[in-house]
């Protein structure tokens, strides 16, 4: 009998809708039931680690969970399953998948629906991740995320829809593999793996949003001593309104690193472009150009190198590619 620890993290999952139709959250936690799961053969051991709506995770509260699953793998827990809200899940999917040894399958899942709606797929998708969690198809491929059936490798899946319970994709590769009648099947394999051990997190990384008519106001104001890094979604395959330039000068002189990603919802950022502004340009200005991943992801990335002392070379070959 396979021993998986269930760490509970808040969300819809936990929620229930009150007399008004709002979802609010709840002192017990609906799905901490494992007669209702059905799993006779798989031992589940739940942990309220916290409860919070996902908007209010943080890297911080992310590290305490990284260090939840350090401390179940050593005890020598067989799998682990993390409950969170779909609005961050993510970002924190994809932190545990940068901050945790390859050794035993994590699985992050969640809801759309809260607990007492009609048609809720919070205990579907907990018992699914459950049983991927207990699969040993599911060791070494890194953190996983299990949704409707799906499988996701951490690193692309993202939240294509607000309400939808078909919400995660991976607009890149597609599933890893399904959850179909209790079977758990997998068709790819996630290649490389890199874990960055890290007891902190930095702060004041930020996330800017390149846009049409944008100017420098926005990169003036993060012109200063307490800005760790930035990362900028580009337009197309990386570029940036050309008055946007001078002010990102100032702050690569102060040595804050920036990182480039794409807006698109698929693709990557390179250089391409030799026009003002455009990708070859930045480059040459020391924009490190991250691929394949979206803004949120990078910036995770971001946080867990520099709060790991990642800098120069080795700084850019980090970010370079999400593959490693």
């Amino acid at each position: 009998m396979k021993n998986i620890l269930a760490i509970h993290t808040g969300g819809t999952i936990s929620m229930s809708q009150d007399e008004k139709g709002g979802v609010v959250q709840n002192d017990e936690n609906p799905i901490d039931n494992n007669v209702i799961l059905g799993l006779s053969d798989i031992n589940v051991i739940n942990d309220e680690l916290m409860n919070l709506p996902s908007p209010h995770m943080t890297p911080e509260t992310m590290l305490q969970v990284t260090n939840r699953i350090k401390q179940a793998i050593a005890d020598g827990i067989d799998g682990v399953v993390v409950t969170h809200g779909t609005d961050t899940l993510e970002e924190t999917a994809y932190f545990l998948d940068l901050t945790l040894p390859n050794t035993i399958p994590v699985v992050v899942t969640g809801a759309m629906r809260s607990s007492n709606e009609i048609g809720a797929d919070g205990v579907f998708n907990f018992k699914s991740a459950i049983q991927v969690a207990a699969s040993d198809e599911a060791k070494n491929k890194g953190v996983l995320v299990v949704f409707n059936t799906g499988i996701y490798a951490a690193r692309f899946v993202t939240k294509t829809h607000t309400t939808s319970v078909d919400t995660f994709k991976d607009p890149i590769y597609g599933t890893l593999g399904t959850v179909d009648h209790d079977q758990v099947v997998f068709a790819q394999q996630l290649i490389g793996s890199e874990y960055t051990a890290i007891n902190r997190v930095v702060d004041n990384v930020y996330l800017l949003k390149a846009y049409a008519g944008m100017t420098e106001s926005l990169f003036e104001a993060l012109d200063n001593d307490q800005t760790k890094g930035i990362v900028i979604e580009a337009m197309g395959a990386g570029n940036l309104p050309v008055v946007t330039l001078p002010a990102i000068k100032k702050i690569l002189d102060r040595g804050i690193p920036i990182v480039l990603v794409s807006r698109c919802f698929s693709g990557s950022a390179q250089p391409i472009y030799a026009y003002p502004g455009g990708g070859i340009e930045l480059q040459n200005l020391g924009l490190l150009f991250c691929t394949q991943l979206n803004g949120q992801k990078a910036r995770m990335k971001l946080i867990v190198a520099l709060s790991c002392g990642k800098k120069g070379k080795d700084l850019k070959d980090y970010m370079a590619n999400a593959l490693s």
